[in-house]
């Protein structure tokens, strides 16, 4: 297998700095939902670019790697209702463990840029949430909950933000590879068979896990959640290469 440095000159570096770039700009100051998405729909943009620049062979001789999230907390935390949408969205496989303090983290398997986005969105995804969560505890509608309402009434807005998001990167993967298709290319077959191939040689068997019994929510924060998460287009950074 080859490495990246086979790959062509400095184009993975370029696409690892553009995403450092927008990191910048939304990560590191804080952004809304609807950037966060926006910003999902340019990485994607240009990811795709990046991976329609390589030939199949350079594609297939590429080495899976791993990318780990880490949440350096114990409990779940409301990315879990849509990390494995940003997966797919980024064409790689991703599992839920516990680091040596028993912390969970999540691993991203597949190609190297590929798992970069991924972890990239999750970061974002995750700090999104989390200011919208805030932008909503200092609302009218949230101080009509009761003192002992709020804690339901916080799980319920993440779930329903965390719901509305990965609806709608399934919506823009579905319009990504419609994109790709058009190019002639067979690249998200490919990939798959490649990171499928790459997790059979290492003997690494994922498994589902069935969703437990249905969590109680507050309607009214639940839907407030999902409301904050649609608040862009999510056409902006999606186009015909």
């Amino acid at each position: 297998m080859t490495s990246q440095a086979a790959l062509p000159p400095s184009s993975f570096d370029k696409l690892r700095a553009r995403i450092q770039a927008l990191r910048a700009k939304t990560i590191d100051n804080g952004c809304t939902e609807g950037e966060a998405l926006s910003a999902a729909a340019k990485v994607a943009e240009l990811l795709d670019r990046y991976e329609l620049s390589l030939s199949d062979v350079e594609i297939r001789e590429t080495p899976c790697e791993e990318r780990v999230f880490e949440t350096h907390l114990k409990k779940r935390i409301p990315i879990d209702e849509c990390i494995g949408a940003i997966a797919a969205f980024c064409d790689c496989r991703v599992w839920r463990e516990k680091n040596a303090a028993g912390e969970a983290r999540y691993v991203f398997f597949g190609l190297p840029a590929d798992v970069e986005v991924a972890h990239y969105l999750t970061e974002l995804i995750d700090g999104a949430v989390r200011a919208e969560l805030g932008r909503y505890k200092v609302s009218a509608d949230y101080r009509r909950f009761r003192h002992q309402e709020r804690h339901l009434a916080n799980a319920s807005f993440t779930l329903g933000m965390c719901a509305s998001i990965a609806d709608r990167l399934a919506v823009m993967k579905e319009e990504r590879d419609g994109v790709i298709q058009s190019s002639g290319r067979g690249l998200v077959v490919l990939k798959a068979a490649v990171v499928d191939s790459e997790l059979e040689r290492l003997g690494l068997k994922l498994r589902t896990v069935e969703a437990g019994p249905g969590r109680m929510v507050s309607p009214a924060a639940f839907d407030a959640g999902g409301a904050a998460g649609e608040t862009v287009s999510l056409h902006r950074g999606i186009r015909r290469k």
